[in-house]
């Protein structure tokens, strides 16, 4: 049997104008996450399982595989993909969002590139007037 290739993660970084304590709840919380990507029923809970109600795709089964508040939060998404939200902490009140979105396969290339676009424009249009706001 041969094995599938997989493509590259697809990564997306921003820096936020607010303390890591309000990203973490915009990105650890149902109502945050709810505000800036998709309504969901997500709790920050290791190993949690959770949907994510896509609208018009239907509804996404996770499970929260890593939580380390307020630095990291992962879920596996669907079927094989992962998604991590990292957050850092910067001088001056700032923090550093990234996204990293891995488990892509070759014949998921259309898809991620899709998702590649959409990303950018969540990440870094949709997150910040969430939390500048």
């Amino acid at each position: 049997m041969q094995t599938q290739e997989t493509l590259p993660e697809i990564r997306k970084v921003v820096v936020l104008n607010a303390p890591i304590e309000k990203v973490w709840k915009a990105v650890s919380t149902s109502d945050g996450i709810a505000a800036w990507w998709m309504p969901n029923t997500f709790e920050p809970i290791l190993g949690h399982n959770f949907t994510l109600h896509s609208g018009q795709y239907g509804d996404s089964p996770c499970k929260i595989t890593e939580l380390d508040p307020p630095n990291r939060v992962g879920f596996d998404w669907d079927k094989g993909w992962h998604l991590v939200f990292e957050l850092k902490k910067l001088e001056d009140g700032k923090t550093e969002f990234t996204l990293i979105h891995s488990g892509w396969k070759d014949a998921q290339k259309a898809t991620r590139g899709i998702m590649d676009g959409g990303w950018e424009k969540i990440v870094k249009k949709m997150l910040p007037k969430y939390i500048e706001a």
